[in-house]
């Protein structure tokens, strides 16, 4: 990654309000025999923690309970608490830090904080070996919030060019998992994307092979499934606070050509790259084949640094923003990169990861406050 030396680094807090880290125990409370039972349920083991779905095979009893999670003890955002454990871990991960060089920033002026910056000296400390340090990932766990580090310099307070995922990332679809549903294919096309973005198939391999499968379709699906498309929540907001700001915007889609920049011209995005779905002579109906280059991983990545060069815009400048494995060459190369949402060996390898509820939360990783970025937002303020 192209990060500027820096004699600080900052390291963003978010707690996870929208996932508390609490799940009431059958005997927690008292009860009296009238009060009726609460159904059976593996709630607390979701997420792939339960090593059965077959509640025959769970003990009758309960399990005893265990200690409360730290967030629930002394409060579900960043507490003083909290922040102290912070400058022990700091202490114990970085040898020699001078604890009065560490400084704390709440990003709202609400009491109870759900994001904090903390600003401290590098003393040596490697952002890779940070960003993958198992103390981290306890704090992180038994605190409920996920770290973001970061070098502060100051083109991380002054980025220009933010550069997007389309599917997953922008919108909370897959767009060629939609078409395929259309049609019938829904569970052949979903396991080759699913292995794609995990990293487990050639991009441009398993992209060829799952558009086989949409030989016929009509080319009329492009507006059949701009009615199904979501953004994300945040989305909007984003990109409006990003361009009033002054920054470039792009969206590199490994999906397909007329929805990239149909999203593009909707949310006034200055680039829009895709892949072309070839269309039958007869402009009926999809070939299942595609043409010209294909944005792989690696075209990604030559997308960032061709339109960073072309806007004369340093690489220590620009986020990157994506959800699969192909998108982490692009995110390599910026000066920051965010997996949002992503697959998991996509949020182990890239340089941040990000699970908040919303996309604007990104604005905090440039330092912008809660209110700056209400501001930002508010048309009444515009000259």
């Amino acid at each position: 990654m192209a990060n500027s030396s820096s004699s600080h680094l900052v390291a963003t807090l978010f707690y996870k309000s929208n996932q508390p880290n609490f799940f009431p125990h059958p005997d927690a409370s008292p009860r009296s025999p009238t009060d009726a039972l609460a159904p059976a349920s593996l709630e607390s083991l979701r997420d792939g923690g339960a090593p059965t779905d077959n509640l025959e095979e769970y003990p009758l009893e309960p399990p005893t309970p265990g200690p409360n999670p730290l967030d629930h003890l002394y409060g579900s955002y960043i507490s003083q608490s909290c922040l102290t454990d912070f400058v022990v871990l700091l202490r114990d991960i970085i040898p020699g830090i001078e604890e009065s060089g560490i400084a704390f920033r709440q990003l709202s002026e609400e009491k109870l904080a759900r994001v904090v910056e903390v600003r401290f000296p590098t003393a040596g400390a490697d952002l890779e070996v940070l960003r993958r340090n198992e103390h981290v990932s306890r704090f992180e766990r038994e605190w409920n919030l996920e770290i973001v580090w970061q070098a502060d310099t100051v083109h991380r307070r002054y980025k220009r060019l933010a550069v997007f995922d389309m599917d997953s990332t922008l919108i909370q679809q897959e767009v060629i998992d939609l078409i395929a549903s259309l049609i019938g294919v829904e569970d052949q096309v979903s396991a080759i994307t699913a292995a794609a973005m995990n990293g487990e198939l050639d991009f441009e391999a398993s992209l060829r092979a799952r558009c086989k499968l949409l030989k016929g379709v009509p080319s009329s699906v492009w507006e059949t499934l701009k009615v199904r498309i979501t953004l994300n929540d945040g989305v909007p907001e984003l990109i409006t606070a990003l361009k009033r700001l002054g920054f470039k915007t792009a969206v590199l889609s490994g999906g397909f050509t007329p929805l990239a920049e149909w999203m593009g011209q909707k949310l006034g995005l200055d680039y829009a790259f895709a892949n072309h779905l070839v269309v039958s002579e007869d402009g009926k109906e999809l070939t299942g084949e595609l043409t010209g280059e294909i944005v792989h991983a690696e075209k990604k990545r030559q997308h960032v640094l061709e339109i960073a060069e072309k806007e004369g815009i340093l690489l220590d400048q620009v986020v990157c923003i994506g959800d699969g494995a192909n998108d982490l060459p692009m995110m390599g190369v910026a000066g920051l990169g965010v997996a949002f949402h992503a697959k998991p060996k996509v949020q182990m390898q890239a340089p941040a990861r990000l699970n908040s509820k919303s996309m604007l939360d990104v604005l905090y990783l440039f330092g912008i406050s809660k209110e700056e970025q209400e501001a930002l937002l508010d048309s009444t303020k515009l000259s």
